[in-house]
């Protein structure tokens, strides 16, 4: 355990140092490729992670409860997730979602549906159908934000369609269609905030246009310094930036440098439908690097799989079978080097075992004879350890076997005096019920019974009793659980022997109830309400991946 807190922490403050704004030209590339491949080894926590969070959205989504209004905004999330993910999911997802603003009736709802199908398309090289649903839009009641992602997503289809277009004809018409939707997009862009980050984002692009590289620069140096290391904004502008870097100078140590920290951002944030890993693997193949390229392109092609993106499926196989075939080349060439160094070594090797033959007939009785000493006082020093340990482990099972015991007798009392309490509570209400009914007091029996003050106060009782016992099995919970906080979110409990709502349910996932609906039924809150009260923990944690691990090893 205390290796891998190094190792992370490592990892961490070591990332920390690479998302300056303007990093260093002296950071070593292959240092940039360790870290970057320590990152790649934990590829299924980051996935896993994500996973977690779809799962949480789809158990609100099986709500009986939940209206079609809500299943709609839940849905928006688990898209919001999936985007970049898997593509299947996705397109599924928004096609349930547009379905559901029919039903709804509400025009907004369903153009902001068709728009997320177009993007998804769009960025999946399913260019014609992404345009066949934009031309069905109407854009006389589009909203501000709907009119501007309707016009990004035209202006990158028929960028797309005009890089790959190989008739010049064809691709001038889609380049005249490019520059209308451009100027479109920057018309509308025109209100908004110059500094936020889709107007940076589309200058920045309209530069590149006017193969304006340096100035292209400047603004993706703001973007990149608004944006997080770890996500797939900061993936994409390091991406961005390592190809203007290589138009500007010509240098491939800057391309391979953001290709790398991009690809670290799309591993960390579990992005899928990605191509740093892949072009970075292509570079280093062209240098001569062909181990590393034929594992990265691997690596972005299990992506690939995963997403299932035509796009990103053709680029890859374009390089595949290249580099695979330079790798078992170099592979073949390396097993017959070292082959011939076997059988160097194995004649060597026979030489030094004819003579040691010799040289050991000539000590071995005196090596017999002190071997065998050597061999009793060893086996005479490993019983005596042996006893040691034993009687250490005894010690140490009696007593947790007397703490064990202690704690059994305890709770056992405690469980009869409750049960013993409850049995005299009941039996006073039924003798009230009673009481009342002889009595004719039907109206004061119908009061006693619609008042929840009763239950309040068994609830109330309920808690306390639980954060007694659970203080007691583990008195160091509340301060344990502080620590694994940031500074300035540490929980404060008003009196002693007591919980909040928080600290009872990281309570229960320290007992091993780690599900939301069985927590929500336990303590009787909604599974809303516990899983906001999860998240909002989590993000308090330092460290937000590992935080209900390390809570469950509270001791």
């Amino acid at each position: 355990m205390i290796l891998s807190k190094i190792y992370s922490i490592r990892i961490l403050l070591f990332l920390g140092f690479l998302v300056a704004p303007f990093i260093s030209h002296a950071q070593n590339i292959d240092s940039l490729l360790v870290v970057m491949e320590e990152v790649m080894l934990k590829r299924n926590v980051y996935d896993l992670t994500k996973e977690e969070r779809i799962n949480n959205l789809k158990l609100l989504l099986e709500d009986p409860d939940a209206s079609i209004e809500n299943q709609y905004y839940i849905i928006n999330r688990l898209i919001d997730e999936y985007e970049y993910y898997s593509f299947d999911a996705t397109l599924a997802f928004i096609e349930k979602n547009i379905e559901l603003a029919k039903k709804l009736d509400r025009t907004e709802l369903i153009q902001e549906s068709t728009l997320r199908l177009a993007k998804l398309l769009a960025t999946s090289g399913r260019y014609d159908e992404s345009i066949n649903l934009l031309e069905e839009i109407s854009t006389s009641n589009l909203s501000e934000d709907l009119i501007t992602e309707y016009y990004s997503v035209y202006k990158k289809c028929y960028y797309e369609l005009r890089n790959i277009s190989r008739v010049n004809s064809i691709s001038e018409k889609y380049e005249q269609f490019y520059f209308i939707y451009r100027d479109s997009l920057n018309t509308q862009i025109a209100k908004l905030d110059g500094n936020s980050k889709l107007v940076l984002e589309i200058e920045e692009q309209n530069f590149r246009d006017k193969s304006d590289t340096k100035k292209a620069l400047k603004i993706n140096a703001k973007r990149l310094a608004l944006a997080e290391i770890g996500t797939r904004e900061y993936a994409t502008i390091a991406f961005n930036r390592s190809y203007m870097s290589s138009e500007v100078d010509g240098n491939r140590i800057n391309q391979k440098k953001f290709l790398i920290l991009s690809a670290i951002s799309d591993i960390k944030s579990s992005v899928k439908d990605n191509a740093s890993m892949a072009n970075l693997a292509v570079i280093l193949f062209e240098e001569g690097d062909v181990k590393r390229a034929h594992k990265y392109i691997n690596f972005s092609f299990e992506d690939v799989k995963f997403y299932n993106s035509k796009l990103r499926f053709l680029d890859i196989s374009n390089v595949l079978p290249v580099i695979s075939k330079s790798y078992e080349k170099e592979s073949v060439l390396q097993s017959s080097k070292l082959k011939k160094q076997l059988i160097f070594i194995s004649f060597l090797s026979i030489i030094l075992l004819i003579a040691l033959f010799f040289i050991f007939r000539q000590y071995q009785k005196i090596r017999l004879g002190r071997e065998s000493l050597k061999t009793a006082n060893i086996q005479l020093q490993n019983l005596n350890e042996q006893l040691s340990f034993k009687n250490s482990d005894l010690k140490r099972l009696y007593e947790e076997l007397s703490a064990v015991d202690s704690i059994k007798e305890q709770y056992i009392g405690t469980f009869l005096n409750l049960y013993s309490e409850y049995i005299d509570k009941l039996d006073v209400y039924r003798k009230t019920v009673r009481k009342f009914i002889v009595t004719n007091k039907t109206n004061d029996l119908l009061k006693l019974i619609k008042s929840k003050d009763v239950v309040d106060e068994e609830l109330k009782i309920f808690y306390m009793n639980f954060d007694k016992s659970f203080l007691h099995i583990y008195p160091n919970f509340i301060d344990d659980f502080n620590n694994l906080l940031q500074e300035g979110e540490k929980i404060n409990v008003k009196k002693e022997d007591s919980l909040t709502v928080e600290l009872r349910i990281f309570a229960l996932i320290r007992l091993g109830i780690s599900n939301s609906s069985q927590i929500a039924k336990i303590l009787r809150y909604s599974v809303n309400t516990i899983y906001n009260y999860r998240v909002k923990i989590r993000n308090s944690a330092i460290d937000r991946e590992t935080f209900e691990d390390m809570v469950k090893k509270i001791m």
